[in-house]
Formats: C-alpha cells, sequence, structure tokens
C-alpha cells in the first residue's frame, strides 16, 4: 500500500498535478496513463522518493517496502547474472554479503564474530535466504534466462536478456509496492505471457506504466489518468477506462449543446417580444429560465488524438501482390528462404518473426531492396504506402514541415497543408518547425501524414506504433481497422496485431506459417500462449 497526501509537483511556472490525495491498496494493479509530458514516469519518481514534490507527501505502512525497475541497463555490467537478481531484495542481500565477508576473512574468527554470524544466520533463516537462490533461479527460468547464463556477468549477455534480468530483480524481493515503467519494452511474448501471470496474481501493489494497451488490459484493475492538473483513479482496465470517458465526454458535449439551443432560442425569444406589452410576461419568465441555464466546465484535455483516415484514390482490383520463393542474405546471412504468398482482396497480414527477417520482407515488397532470387508483382490498379521502422533519412534536411509534406502530395493549396497538419496536432506555428528537430512521435505523425495524403490501397507499414503515445496508438488503430484497402504490418503491440489483422505470415527457417485467423487464435494455436 502506498498513497499521497495534498501532492503537487511544478517544473517551472508548470504545474503538472496538484493537492492529489489518492491511495493504491494491496491486491490491485493500477495502470498510470497519460499524454506525453503528463507526469507519469514523473510521478513515479516522487513515489519512489527520487524526485521531491512541490508540496504535500508520501505515506506507505511502516512494514511496507517499495521497489523500482531500474532503467539503467549498464548498472550491474560486472556483477553476475543471478547475484544481480539477488540484490532485488536489499536486506536479504547485506546479510548474504556480510557472512560471505565475515566467514571468508583472514585471520581469528573471534567471540565477537560468532555472535554476529549467530545473527546474521537467524535474520537470513527468518528471511527464507536458504532458498533465495533457488527463487531467483526460477525467476530467471520463467523468463527464459538459460540456466547457463545465471553465473555470467551482465555485461556478456544481450541487451533483451539484461531486461529480463533487471524485471526479475524488482520482482524477486516481492516488495509490498511495486513501480513499472514500460515493463513489457525489450520483452518476447513468452516472457511477456510469463510478467502478465505473474502480475494478475501478484498480492501486493503495482503501479505501472505502459504503451501496452494490451498489457495494461490483462493485469491492471484500476487506471489511474494523469490529465487536467489532476491524477484520478477509475475502477477497471484501459479499454473499459477508454470506452467509458468517450461515452462520458460525448454525454458532456451534447448536454452542452442542448443548453446552448436552448439559450439561442430564449434570447431570440427575449429579443423579439421584450418590448411587447402583451409578451413582456412570458419576456421575463424566459429570462429567468435562462439564467438559471448553466453550461458545464469543460476542461481542455493534455491527452489528443490525431485525426487518421486512409482514404484510397481508387479500390484495387483482383491483382494485388504475388511473391514467390523470395530470397535474401545479408553480410553472408540468409535471411530470407522461399519466401512465397499472394494477397486476396481484404488482406490485412501481420508478418511476425525475426524483426530482421520481417523489416527486410517489407523493404523487398515496398521496392527499397532487391532479393537476391525470387521475384515479386504487384497489381496495376495498387498504389501502395510504405512506412519504415527507420524514418530517419526522410528527416535529415531543415525545411518547415509544411514544405516537406507538400512535395508527397499534388495539393498545392498550403491552407490544405496547415488544416491537414492540424489535424495530426501540428497547429499554428508548430507546422513551420523544420523536421530535423522533431521527436520521434512528431516524425512518426509525419510519416502517417504522408502515407494518407498518397491515397494508397496497399499499406506496408513497418511497427507503426513506434514511438507514438497511446492516444495516437489508439487513433491509428481504429483508422487501420476502418481502412477499406489492403495492408502487410510489423508491430510489437499485441492489441493493435489482434484488432487489425485477418492473416497472419511467421518467417521462418524455411519459409513462411501462412494462417488465415486471428492473431490470439494464432498464439494459442502455433505458440500455446492463451489470451
Amino acid at each position: 500500500m502506498i498513497g499521497t497526501n495534498n501532492l503537487s509537483v511544478r517544473f517551472g511556472a508548470r504545474t503538472l498535478y496538484k493537492d492529489v490525495n489518492l491511495k493504491f491498496t494491496d491486491g490491485n494493479c493500477y495502470g498510470l496513463i497519460g499524454a506525453n509530458g503528463a507526469g507519469k514516469s514523473t510521478f513515479l519518481k516522487v513515489l519512489a522518493g527520487e524526485l521531491a514534490p512541490d508540496t504535500g507527501d508520501v505515506y506507505m505502512g511502516p512494514h511496507d517496502t517499495l521497489y523500482t525497475l531500474k532503467q539503467d541497463h549498464f548498472q550491474f555490467d560486472e556483477y553476475p547474472v543471478l547475484e544481480t537478481v539477488l540484490m532485488g531484495n536489499e536486506k536479504l542481500y547485506q546479510i548474504m554479503k556480510e557472512k560471505e565477508a565475515l566467514y571468508t576473512k583472514e585471520g581469528e574468527f573471534t567471540e565477537e564474530d560468532g555472535q554476529r554470524a549467530g545473527e546474521l544466520e537467524e535474520a537470513f533463516a527468518d528471511m527464507d535466504g536458504w532458498n533465495a537462490e533457488s527463487d531467483a533461479a526460477m525467476l530467471l527460468s520463467g523468463l527464459d534466462i538459460p540456466v547457463d547464463l545465471h553465473t555470467s556477468l551482465m555485461k556478456d549477455i544481450t541487451p533483451a536478456q539484461k531486461v529480463k534480468v533487471l524485471l526479475a530483480q524488482a520482482l524477486f524481493g516481492k516488495p509490498t509496492t511495486l513501480l513499472l515503467d514500460e515493463p513489457t519494452n525489450g520483452l518476447d511474448l513468452k516472457a511477456v505471457a510469463w510478467l502478465e501471470n505473474f502480475l494478475i496474481n501478484y498480492e501486493s501493489t503495482v503501479i505501472v506504466v505502459s504503451h501496452d494497451r494490451h498489457f495494461l488490459n490483462k493485469v491492471c484493475t484500476h487506471i489511474a489518468d494523469v490529465d487536467y492538473g489532476k491524477i484520478k483513479i477509475f475502477t477497471g482496465n484501459y479499454d473499459f477506462w477508454y470506452e467509458s470517458s468517450q461515452l462520458l465526454s460525448k454525454q458532456l458535449k451534447d448536454a452542452n449543446k442542448k443548453k446552448e439551443d436552448k439559450i439561442k432560442e430564449l434570447e431570440a425569444f427575449i429579443a423579439r417580444f421584450s418590448a411587447n406589452a402583451a409578451k413582456s410576461k412570458q419576456a421575463t419568465s424566459r429570462k429567468k429560465i435562462l439564467d438559471k441555464i448553466v453550461l458545464d466546465d469543460l476542461q481542455p484535455s493534455t491527452r489528443k488524438y490525431p485525426f487518421i483516415d486512409f482514404k484510397s484514390e481508387r479500390e484495387s482490383g483482383k491483382s494485388i501482390l504475388f511473391l514467390e520463393n523470395i530470397g535474401k542474405s545479408v553480410e553472408g546471412n540468409e535471411l530470407l528462404h522461399n519466401i512465397s504468398f499472394s494477397m486476396m482482396k481484404g488482406d490485412k497480414v501481420a508478418l511476425i518473426g525475426n524483426p530482421l527477417q520481417t523489416s527486410l520482407l517489407l523493404k523487398i515488397i515496398a521496392g527499397v531492396v532487391k532479393p537476391d532470387e525470387g521475384s515479386i508483382e504487384i497489381g496495376q490498379t495498387i498504389t501502395p504506402s510504405y512506412i519504415p521502422d527507420d524514418n530517419t533519412e526522410y528527416f535529415e534536411g531543415e525545411q518547415s514541415i509544411c514544405d516537406w509534406l507538400s512535395q508527397y502530395t499534388n495539393i498545392e493549396d498550403m491552407a490544405y497543408i496547415r488544416g491537414f497538419l492540424g489535424r495530426m496536432l501540428f497547429s499554428g506555428e508548430e507546422a513551420l518547425k523544420p523536421v530535423n528537430v522533431l521527436s520521434g512521435g512528431e516524425r512518426a505523425r509525419c510519416m502517417l501524414s504522408k502515407s494518407m495524403l498518397e491515397a494508397p490501397n496497399l499499406l506496408l507499414l513497418d511497427d507503426p506504433t513506434n514511438h507514438l503515445d497511446l492516444e495516437s496508438i489508439q487513433a491509428l488503430n481504429n483508422g487501420l481497422v476502418s481502412f477499406k484497402g489492403e495492408m502487410i504490418f510489423t508491430s510489437h503491440d499485441h492489441q493493435f496485431i489482434q484488432t487489425i489483422a485477418n492473416r497472419i505470415i511467421e518467417i521462418t527457417e524455411d519459409g513462411i506459417i501462412d494462417r488465415r485467423m486471428s492473431y490470439d487464435e494464432y498464439l494459442e494455436r502455433e505458440l500455446g500462449i492463451e489470451e
């Protein structure tokens, strides 16, 4: 359990949130959500004691413990993997190190040493220290870290494995409050599924920041929403919060619209008949009614959704895309072998597998890279649009966003371009920013704008949610569900794939596995992962 009393945090003149009074209780998992810059990670730092609030305080029970998932992947490079996990229980780890130092010290083992050793052994046993290494090893095995790596130094394992070890470290101490900032980053499907099951059964308090909506839906019992300068807790998972918040916003706007219409009606009557003796009483009565109407205060949200809507200039014909025996090697390594498939109308294909392979295949389909062998044919009616996973080369110039976008369309009306960018959250002077200073999220929205203006009927999208915030991911997800054309895409976002794809193609060493089914059905059938 952890809570806050009258908590306020400011950055310069800007107030992130004010007078926050919250209580996070055991047995619940809270998804902390909000727009980029709303202060989610800052709030975790305040809860962890790494950052002092401007007013108020954070409180915990006298025997409560707190642990935060470490973000510095190089902090433990000189330590063995298993020992790094054991550090997750700081008190137990200190006891273990002191015991080790005591028993291996040079010179005489004194009576004081014996007394201290007894105290340490008692504390060690009370904390179930004899099972510590086996418990840590079980965590590592659950995250698919092989036993032969448990004694390796952290610096000698891969970045993806480091992420798993640091996650195991955070979980090992079984803290009463666990703070997780983007815990699924770098995890494979099986590791994410394992973590979901672990957190679902976790008996203490979990507060998590994540852009993975499927993960939030699976593990969260509550949503803590950072918006309007406040943090409010809602019961339910992310989808329930999203649908409820959209409905509430619509209801408030509709209610205000009805009030505004009534105000106009009353004002028109009063203006028309206030000077008419026969109607003066009615005019006075309507003025009293008018004075009682109060419009609801609709505060501007920090959360903004771009308008993403792909419209094809023409419908696809029957001939869309044919790949036959595609093969490609990179630096002597064969990444693609015997890749053959064709697309039908309505196909929305999710490519899964090694990202090096899926990205390479999309580049070949887009014509960016030529295959070593095999053939590819795109139908004459097809207008493709490709968004790569790395868009750096598109943004090396110094032209404004407006000028940059105009080169990808025949539309010469700059007012239209400015309006289009406004719907993609580049309002006012932001549309004049030079493209070489844009953030990852801004560049991603620019690429989506380019693709929409190209009016394609075949979308080739390589991890299009990368760098996007939850709101933009949701908007893109909705836009692609509504898209009438065909598409091939890659993504690490489970819900994105599940809600869009009607066909799954997995790239393997020998070719492909091709299934016309949903992503969840594929995971259960091919990988044994149940959703």
